[in-house]
């Protein structure tokens, strides 16, 4: 039986996005889970006007802290288990049956799946472990079934906080997230805490989410940083929390030569001038100042939620609608593919068209997943880079490749 899964969305100043993730959200193929919205004012009007807002819990909040945020997610939740995901993701259909799947085992105590970056193919992140410094190493593990990993030497398994899910009497347990880490490191902290604590984490490379990497108050539209100060403040929280003290001074100065050396590339690059250089590494020399006066540990239970669970209305077993055709043929096919998503199925349009133009993936405010690239491009970036591919073997095997996360059958697709 699939247990109940409570998932928390924070959103701050991205009512746009927020919309969009919760129309993926209202497409995923599960049976029984809850919504949980914290967002400011924008946020909270962006859920009243979405079509099955109603059925969300809310939380007004509007401070610059997504582990508060979080925390007042958790407090809220009701479900078995608590899944986070950000405003600026998108889930797979079938995102949380394969991460809510491995809590069947009683020792798993936590779950992160794997997240796919911009052209909504390529991966930004799969399974990794971090140090005591929070620094993250790549894991190899099998990348089509679930693996449970356990804490050893000082390292944990590292989830990230726009896919993951933790037991809720685990998590209410620990306190949730710790404030301290406004924004940074925050779901890193946690991983260590359940690290320490000797809970088995799983990795799923199947439960799958889109990350935007929206703008936001530190970053614009193209992942160029406008602030460090948050960063530098959590990574002296982090090093505070599990760096041996002599090693954290050694730490710290290779973080900000990293963080340096990112913003040197950036400026040889044009997203930033040398004054911008020298602001940003002020402003994270100033986080490091104020990360080292800021209170550990502030993470009491967390109490059960005053109100029970609350079924959000998604789609399990919801009809696959899988259609195709050439780039010119686009206007008509998707006013059908959202006419589809509008009746409830779930829609892959793919578009190509006869180039070597690499392969893009999107999920449209309409709720319709659209490919779209060159019928000899590329999907995957390791495959070869021109293939000459016929149309119709193309989408049988662009149909493959989604299957297991979005749920289509060899026989769905239609041209």
């Amino acid at each position: 039986m699939q247990p109940p899964v409570s998932i928390v969305v924070v959103s701050r100043h991205r009512p746009d996005a927020l919309t969009r993730c919760l129309t993926g959200i209202s497409q995923l193929d599960y049976p029984d889970f809850e919504v949980i919205i914290v967002a400011c004012p924008n946020g909270m009007a962006a859920v009243a006007a979405h079509p099955l807002g109603e059925y969300a819990k809310t939380v007004a909040y509007d401070e610059p802290n997504i582990s508060a945020a979080r925390n007042l997610g958790i407090a809220q939740a009701a479900g078995e288990i608590v899944a986070f995901i950000d405003d600026d993701a998108v889930p797979e259909p079938l995102w949380l049956f394969h991460l809510a799947a491995p809590f069947a085992t009683e020792d798993i105590a936590a779950a992160g799946g794997y997240v796919l970056g911009r052209n909504g193919i390529s991966f930004q992140w799969r399974a990794r472990t971090v140090d005591s410094t929070g620094s993250a190493t790549a894991l190899d593990v099998n990348d089509t079934r679930p693996t449970v990993l356990h804490p050893a030497n000082d390292r944990a398994i590292k989830t990230e906080g726009t896919n993951m899910a933790v037991r809720r009497d685990v998590l209410a347990e620990m306190g949730g997230f710790d404030p301290a880490f406004r924004f940074f490191l925050d779901e890193t902290d946690l991983n260590m805490r359940l690290a320490r604590a000797g809970h088995a984490t799983a990795i799923v490379p199947l439960a799958q989410v889109h990350h935007g990497f929206a703008a936001s108050a530190r970053r614009t539209a193209d992942r160029t940083p406008t602030d460090l100060t948050e960063i530098g403040a959590s990574q002296q929280v982090f090093l505070r929390k599990y760096c041996p003290r002599a090693a954290r001074a050694a730490a710290w100065d290779s973080f900000r030569a990293d963080q340096r050396l990112r913003l040197l590339r950036l400026m040889q690059r044009g997203p930033l001038q040398a004054d911008d250089v020298a602001r940003l590494l002020r402003g994270l020399k100033k986080g490091g100042t104020d990360g080292m006066g800021r209170p550990l540990d502030e993470t009491p239970r967390i109490a059960r939620a005053p109100e029970g669970f609350r079924p959000f209305p998604g789609r399990p077993g919801a009809p696959r609608r899988a259609m195709t055709g050439r780039l010119w043929q686009s206007r008509r096919l998707r006013s059908e593919a959202a006419d589809a998503a509008a009746a409830g199925d779930i829609v892959t349009l793919i578009l190509l068209d006869p180039s070597a133009r690499y392969h893009h993936v999107h999920f449209s405010p309409e709720g319709v997943w659209e490919q779209s690239g060159g019928l000899f491009g590329r999907s995957l970036r390791s495959a070869s880079l021109i293939q000459p591919w016929r149309f119709s073997r193309r989408i049988a095997a662009e149909q493959h490749r989604v299957a297991p996360v979005r749920g289509h059958f060899p026989d769905r697709f239609t041209n």
